[in-house]
């Protein structure tokens, strides 16, 4: 029996990936939207069992025409928060019209249920969106949480590693856990959960859980380095940092916004495990911290997100 799933974003990083896990299912007939059709990875393009759409995130037609016929319809969207909220709004209310059963959000990372609006605000269009669905008469929602993603953690923009000195610096008492999966596991978790017509609702998966004295130890057995650790201060010190160069550049969200990301990924409010649903698919292996290292060099840690798919 064939499975037809609607992928909004299939060109970009995480769509990417996703596509690849879905269409490795025979029975599985992928329909991706997109802008750009030219941009698509073009081992998806040469598959029969996919089908492209072209059309803008608010082009109400095409998204319509996409979505008809689809078992469930996954939003793979990663922008500004017009399209992370009205865009994905124009998704549901086609999924809606056109009987589509289920609308897996564009959430994963943090568990952002638990925080209030304005807290860690680009997750806000993600609790305006969740809001939305629960309205919906004929299309159910799915939240795929997967804790923080582990390959961005190591790039630039956390700061956290520095391949030049092999440090990892922190906040915190350096024992407040990571929950972390791969942007991999998190799509092969995802490709699970769209094949799967009984998963509606919240749906918690984890690779690993480790705090970063635990990743840095883990780092010294797979490479044979001795890394160092920075404390860079308290988390009370980390949230008093993100506030203050927030006020200091309200303009240029890359000078605070990872500081925000990193005190609620760590303080506790956002933590998903350690009971999660990782047992609903046991063909899934969960990614630990350290099979994320073994199949990386030192070097190829820090750019770990940009070589992505």
């Amino acid at each position: 029996m064939t499975l037809t799933i609607g992928l909004a974003g299939i060109t970009g990083k995480f769509g990417r990936l996703l596509a690849s896990k879905l269409i490795k299912n025979p029975s599985i007939t992928l329909r991706g939207y997109c802008r750009d059709p030219k941009r698509v990875n073009p081992t998806l393009t040469s598959s029969s069992q996919v089908h492209l759409f072209q059309g803008e995130a608010f082009d109400e037609d095409n998204i319509r025409k996409f979505v008809k016929g689809c078992a469930v319809v996954i939003c793979a969207y990663l922008g500004d928060d017009k399209l992370m909220m009205e865009g994905q709004k124009k998704l549901i209310d086609a999924c809606e019209v056109e009987g589509v059963p289920r609308y897996i959000a564009s959430d994963w990372a943090l568990d952002y249920t638990k925080l209030e609006f304005g807290e860690l605000f680009p997750k806000d269009p993600m609790k305006h969106v969740k809001a939305y669905l629960e309205n919906q008469k004929t299309v159910k929602g799915v939240h795929i949480l997967i804790g923080g993603f582990m390959d961005p953690l190591m790039s630039p923009f956390f700061q956290v590693f520095d391949p030049a000195t092999n440090t990892f610096r922190y906040w915190g008492e350096g024992t407040e856990p990571w929950e972390g999966t791969s942007y991999e596991n998190a799509a092969e978790f995802t490709a699970a959960v769209a094949t799967d017509p009984s998963a509606v609702g919240i749906q918690k998966f984890l690779g690993d859980r480790k705090n970063i004295k635990e990743i840095a130890s883990i780092f010294e057995e797979v490479y044979g380095v001795k890394p160092e650790l920075k404390r860079m201060g308290s988390l009370e010190d980390l949230k008093t940092t993100m506030h203050q160069l927030r006020a200091e550049h309200p303009n240029d969200v890359f000078k605070y916004m990872s500081l925000f990301f990193m005190y609620y990924w760590i303080n506790g409010q956002t933590f998903l495990g350690p009971e999660v649903d990782n047992a609903k698919y046991p063909d899934v292996e969960p990614v630990t911290w350290k099979d994320f290292m073994k199949t990386r060099s030192i070097q190829e840690l820090a750019a770990a997100y940009f070589s992505l798919a």
